[in-house]
């Protein structure tokens, strides 16, 4: 059967073809990226049914409303807008969900973490885009910390991460503190995203692409693959434990 969608508005028919591709540089299988599809359509739909997932449908998914300005917000929706043209395509949405399969190996996990708190994109997490970041999590949360607490936080993570004691958090700092807090890892993975087609029954599409088409497109698009990780590691950014609450939506 196969995932598809019509042309329209710049949207792509997306067939038999693209699912083998997206599986092949994915970590999903073609039933599961089909299953995937149906999910996609549901929040593509939710506002505007033009096949293609917006900011405001977006927010719905995520928070349940939509118009109030969250940096947390923000900057998932940027992660998954790979291509930065202010909607999520199919192929951004598949590729972004990637990082949180239990198969995505543990270094693109942890790069994709700093980099979701590396607003500014310096390369370092600095104090400033920390505390930016927990707040918009807690305005996410509904709840209103003191600023002790906040700065409380904000202290004992320094003390934990920046051992250079330079007041940022560079890329081998942020690695050896998540090497040692593995219930952070634990929260970059959706272990439903590995059962997608038991998990979410009512999404099952039944695959006519058998396991060698895909074989054989795992080794022609071999470095097509390399070109597309690269890619997508330039777009990593947001968290995690909120997309379980979305999917199961």
């Amino acid at each position: 059967m196969g995932c598809m969608y019509s042309t329209n508005n710049g949207r792509k028919n997306f067939g038999n073809c693209e699912c083998i591709i997206l599986a092949s540089e994915t970590c999903f299988s073609v039933n599961e990226i089909e299953a995937l599809y149906v999910l996609y359509r549901r929040l593509g739909s939710s506002a505007v049914d033009e096949g293609l997932i917006n900011k405001k449908e977006f927010e719905l998914a995520l928070l349940g409303n939509c118009g109030q300005r969250n940096l947390f917000v923000d900057r998932v929706f940027k992660w998954f807008d790979l291509k930065n043209n202010g909607v999520i395509t199919f192929e951004d949405f598949v590729r972004s969900l990637s990082i949180f399969h239990p198969s995505t190996s543990e270094t693109d996990k942890i790069a994709f973490a700093f980099n979701f708190y590396d607003v500014r994109n310096t390369g370092y997490i600095e104090r400033a885009e920390l505390k930016d970041m927990l707040l918009a999590i807690f305005e996410e949360l509904e709840v209103t910390p003191s600023d002790n607490l906040v700065e409380a936080i904000l202290e004992k993570t320094f003390v934990e991460v920046d051992h250079k004691q330079d007041g940022k958090i560079d890329q081998e700092e942020w690695k050896e503190y998540m090497a040692r807090s593995p219930l952070l890892m634990k929260n970059m993975t959706l272990p439903c995203l590995k059962e997608l087609t038991t998990t979410f029954p009512s999404f099952f599409i039944s695959s006519e692409v058998c396991d060698s088409d895909l074989r054989a497109a795992r080794d022609v698009c071999g470095s097509k693959r390399s070109k597309s990780s690269s890619k997508i590691q330039n777009h990593q950014s947001g968290p995690y434990l909120h997309f379980l609450n979305m999917m199961k939506r």
